[in-house]
């Protein structure tokens, strides 16, 4: 679903990017690598909580590149609601899922 939103232009993704996006009110959704540094973590929670914006923490760094088609990243924003919605939802099973110890499906 990443890739499909990267190919339709649809995803900011870097950290200044992404920040960028989260501040013009453009992102529907940030994703922000498992392996990201404390000071980027907590200043992604922070700008999401205050701008309203769900923040996901996901996978590693080369996964989040890979979903999207490139070299490593550490953070992205989507910014088109049906896709971030889309996105959601499959976060949330995935969720689901490693909780009942199930295999995991590519988001």
């Amino acid at each position: 679903m990443i890739g499909l939103a990267t190919k339709a232009g649809k995803i900011a993704s870097g950290e200044f990017m992404t920040e960028n996006s989260v501040k013009a009110g453009k992102a529907s959704l940030v994703i922000i690598s498992e392996e990201a540094s404390d000071n980027t973590r907590k200043m992604f929670t922070n700008m999401c909580t205050h701008y309203k914006v769900p923040i996901y923490f996901f996978a590693s760094k080369n996964e989040l590149g890979h979903a999207m088609g490139k070299e490593m990243r550490t953070s992205l924003a989507i910014v088109d609601n049906g896709f971030a919605k889309a996105v959601v939802k499959l976060m949330n099973t995935e969720a689901e899922r490693a909780q009942n110890g199930g295999k995991h499906e590519s988001i």
